[in-house]
């Protein structure tokens, strides 16, 4: 029998459930509360051809407590768990879904700046609302609002629950429905099963489908952080060091936050010393070069450095380049506002990796989001890449219920495959390499991408077509 188990220990547990409940019907069953699973339950039922489907969604989170209560009494500190939306992504849940979005605590921005940690060489992106700096949160709850205003009947919303056992209803027919089996003992039979489950879906596992990549060894280092000032413009600062890039973006007001992708042994140290110090070395990452860094961390390690000292060194290397400049307007230009603090309860940690699944589609089952691919955070594309996907299978969703199709079908799910995979495909594999071609101080290979910086910063259309790939069109 063909059949995906979670809890391996406990599958005569997931069987004796299966067989005394009496399965529910429903037409769409979304594992993951997500904003990748949430905005395809909000689009489903905001959809004039779909909203008659009975849809459920499954989440182990607390969607209906802690999550949607963030809309109504949101925290005053931002969360560290922060990305970027395109101005695509945010026209898709705002104008088709009808999304509202918390707008105070939604940050636009007018480029990025991009430098690079080995040579002079950077690069000046100026776009209106190229992106927008939001936390997860905002989106998860506004989407929850989103469906507790639409009152749909046929939506199931489950939380607080995990998928115990997926099998096929007849296990000799791979295009009969499917039966889910939930930790609460409930069972659902279902037309299509969609996995919003993350890089670890077990959806995906069920499916058989192959999903190829590997891991960088590497870490993302997130946290929230106060500037001594408000910006002098509203931009992203991202510099790529030789172990991995730095990022510096804008949040509403003085708040700003960190993503910071480097070595495991590196990222473990920037989540253990004082919030004062990270603060400091995140200061000096944007200026000074690899080897002061290097000083810096291996004084901190050992535990030879005060935080005193290490600001009035910080200080005198940083002056020291400020004054190399000759013009003083120039520093709010090249680098970003000063951290004056951080709050060290908001670091975090997490391992870097690209995957991509083989296949998006099989019978009655799609997978969206992180189950279909993960990418590197340096162009901030993970979600956005998630919200495509929304977007591309509701289409193919709509085109199949106005023809007629068996919704859970692969002629109603191929096309949505066809759409997303080659751009999914192309966006992780420039990621990849950009990822590959700076994580390196080897000189010939910083001489050739120093010079391709330069020459993107004096070619304005390619530099606008690059923008446009990231950001989506102009609005």
């Amino acid at each position: 029998m063909r059949a995906f188990r979670l809890w391996k220990p406990h599958w005569t547990l997931a069987r004796t459930l299966a067989s005394a409940a009496k399965p529910k019907k429903t037409d769409i069953f979304i594992v993951g509360g997500g904003p990748a699973g949430l905005t395809l339950a909000a689009a489903i039922k905001t959809s004039p051809y779909l909203s008659t489907l009975t849809t459920t969604l499954v989440d182990a989170g607390d969607l209906k407590g802690k999550t949607a209560q963030f809309y109504h009494e949101p925290p005053e500190k931002f969360t560290n768990r922060v990305i970027s939306l395109t101005s695509q992504s945010r026209k898709f849940l705002e104008d088709r879904v009808g999304v509202e979005l918390m707008q105070d605590r939604l940050q636009a921005f007018d480029g990025l700046y991009v430098s690079d940690g080995c040579s002079d060489a950077g690069m000046e992106m100026e776009r209106d609302s190229m992106g927008h700096m939001i936390e997860i949160l905002n989106i998860q709850s506004s989407l929850l609002h989103r469906l507790s205003q639409l009152k749909a009947s046929n939506l199931n919303l489950v939380d607080q629950t995990k998928v115990v056992n997926i099998e096929h209803k007849d296990p000799k027919d791979p295009q009969s429905w499917l039966l889910v089996t939930l930790s609460n003992g409930d069972v659902f039979e279902t037309r299509l099963l969609v996995g919003c489950d993350g890089f670890n879906s077990p959806v995906r596992k069920f499916s058989k489908i192959e999903s190829r990549g590997w891991f960088y060894n590497r870490f993302g280092v997130v946290a929230t952080m106060k500037l001594d000032f408000l910006p002098f413009k509203t931009r992203g600062w991202q510099r790529f060091l030789p172990t991995g890039p730095i990022a510096h973006l804008p949040l509403p007001g003085d708040n700003a936050t960190l993503v910071w992708s480097t070595t495991e042994p590196l990222s473990r140290l920037l989540v253990s010393i004082d919030p004062e110090q990270l603060a400091l070395l995140v200061n000096a990452a944007f200026v000074l070069e690899d080897v002061d860094m290097q000083y810096y961390y291996k004084q901190l390690e050992q535990g030879t450095i005060t935080t005193q000292e290490l600001e009035l060194d910080i200080n005198h290397r940083t002056d020291l380049i400020y004054g190399k400049l000759g013009n003083e307007s120039l520093i709010d230009e090249i680098y970003p506002p000063l951290v004056s603090s951080i709050d060290g309860t908001s670091r975090g940690r997490f391992p870097l990796k690209l995957s991509h699944a083989d296949s998006y589609v099989a019978d009655r089952i799609a997978l969206v989001g992180d189950a279909a691919h993960t990418t590197h955070p340096l162009a901030g594309q993970g979600l956005n890449m998630g919200q495509g996907d929304v977007e591309s299978l509701v289409k193919a969703l709509e085109s199949a219920s106005k023809r007629g199709l068996d919704l859970g079908s692969l002629l109603t799910l191929e096309p949505y495959w066809a759409d997303r995979y080659p751009y999914n495909n192309m966006l992780l594999g420039v990621v990849d390499k950009l990822h590959k071609l700076y994580s390196t101080d080897f000189g010939p290979v910083v001489a050739v991408r120093s010079m391709g910086l330069k020459a993107l910063q004096a070619l304005g259309p390619i530099k606008d077509f690059m923008m446009a790939r990231v950001s989506g069109p102009s609005q």
